[in-house]
């Protein structure tokens, strides 16, 4: 450990200072990880050092915290504006920790996005995309965008295709259903779960590792989140129904894992939103579940489907 930190050292990546005497230490350590290509091929290892800030003791070493990551929202904005206006998509990858950068310039405008430290680049100013990519030198420059935290981007000549295909594939083969037949709705029709039905799973953990996956692949797939919704619900006592239920989601995956959200080029750049709700749809509460979406011009952005925190007295 000491021997990597006096390399990082040399390198000036940082300086090694002395804790200060009102600070109180937490520790580190180091976590590896492979990068893969969206074909699955290797791109590369890589290692970084972390805090374990899971040591840390709320009212003690921190009172409030504050991440600046991009939220996956404002991904798919700066995808669908590059696409309605033709501008080029590139991509980092950076040390650099921050959120969202905007430059004008008397030739035109750069963005530049940083979700920790992988960042998107487009804009009108070519010169100073160039030129932002020699002054982030350290940074490792990996060309048009074509894979951002397991989404794979697909330009095409009517705009640019976002989806995650092989995210998809690893989590049908998570949950050992490479060979089942698909099915062609995420859940059974006028199908009600409820908290309290069936047994108890003795090992709620896998039930808990897809529920999680599906959440993330509802970054894409508007079409599930409804469905991962309903199953999210029972993250704490899963039954086995719910298992099944979570299953064939999976299942209908199979038949569709290249589905994703097409941002088209030349779309008006304008706000549209939509919004609706059941009534009283969650047997265990009564609480009804809303849902809304957000279109940019033809390009949706934006989405939730989630239960009422109250129980609505009136259908108004």
């Amino acid at each position: 450990m000491e021997e990597e930190l006096l390399a990082l050292k040399e390198n000036d990546i940082w300086d090694i200072v002395s804790c200060p005497s009102n600070v109180r230490p937490i520790g580190c350590k180091w976590v590896y990880s492979v990068k893969l290509h969206s074909d699955g091929t290797l791109d590369r290892y890589k290692a970084r050092l972390v805090v374990l800030g899971n040591r840390q003791e709320y009212g003690v070493d921190y009172e409030e915290t504050f991440a600046p990551v991009a939220k996956m929202t404002t991904v798919r904005t700066i995808i669908a504006i590059a696409a309605s206006q033709n501008w080029s998509l590139y991509q980092m990858d950076s040390k650099y920790d921050s959120s969202l950068f905007l430059r004008k310039t008397s030739t035109g405008c750069v963005l530049l996005l940083v979700y920790v430290n992988d960042i998107i680049i487009t804009g009108t100013d070519s010169s100073l995309i160039t030129c932002l990519q020699q002054q982030l030198k350290d940074s490792l420059y990996l060309g048009t965008l074509t894979y951002f935290l397991g989404l794979e981007v697909h330009n095409v000549a009517s705009g640019v295709f976002l989806n995650q295909h092989k995210y998809t594939q690893d989590l049908i083969s998570l949950a050992g259903l490479q060979v089942s037949s698909s099915v062609d709705t995420p859940l059974e029709i006028n199908v009600k779960y409820r908290r309290e039905e069936g047994d108890l799973l003795p090992d709620p953990t896998i039930f808990r590792q897809l529920v999680g996956s599906l959440n993330y692949l509802t970054i894409t797939r508007l079409d599930i989140s409804f469905a991962v919704q309903q199953v999210s619900q029972f993250m704490q006592a899963p039954r086995h129904l719910h298992l099944v239920a979570v299953r064939r989601i999976i299942r209908y995956l199979l038949g569709t894992s290249t589905l994703g959200l097409f941002f088209p080029s030349g779309s008006l750049i304008h706000l549209n939103a939509f919004s609706d709700s059941d009534w009283a749809g969650c047997p265990d509460t009564r609480r009804s579940v809303s849902g809304w979406c957000m279109f940019l011009g033809e390009s949706l952005i934006s989405w939730k489907s989630k239960k009422q925190d109250r129980v609505s007295k009136s259908s108004t």
